[in-house]
């Protein structure tokens, strides 16, 4: 697993990446613990936990996520003002 510290915006986040086949499982998460993930976190499954988080799909690094469109919200990070089609720096400076 590699842990690292992002800074976005003047923002620190921690992110997670975990070596899986065929993509990584990774994890950008907010000072709040609200999170932005890969398309491997099943979003109903978070949603039903009330966590406030965002899915992204088809990335394989934390710039691809930042630069990837949100797919799909739990209705904590909607909440917030995160919604579909925002990117993933968006979603994650609005949490």
């Amino acid at each position: 697993m590699i842990s690292e510290k992002l800074d976005i915006d003047g923002k620190e986040f921690d992110a997670f990446s975990i070596a899986l086949k065929p993509a990584p499982f990774l994890l950008i998460r907010s000072a709040d613990k609200s999170f932005l993930a890969c398309g491997f976190l099943d979003i109903a499954a978070a949603d039903g936990l009330s966590a406030c988080a965002a899915n992204v799909k088809g990335v394989k690094t934390f710039d691809d996520m930042l630069a990837a469109s949100v797919v799909a919200v739990t209705k904590e990070a909607e909440k917030k003002g995160v919604h579909v089609g925002m990117t993933g720096k968006e979603a994650l400076l609005k949490f």
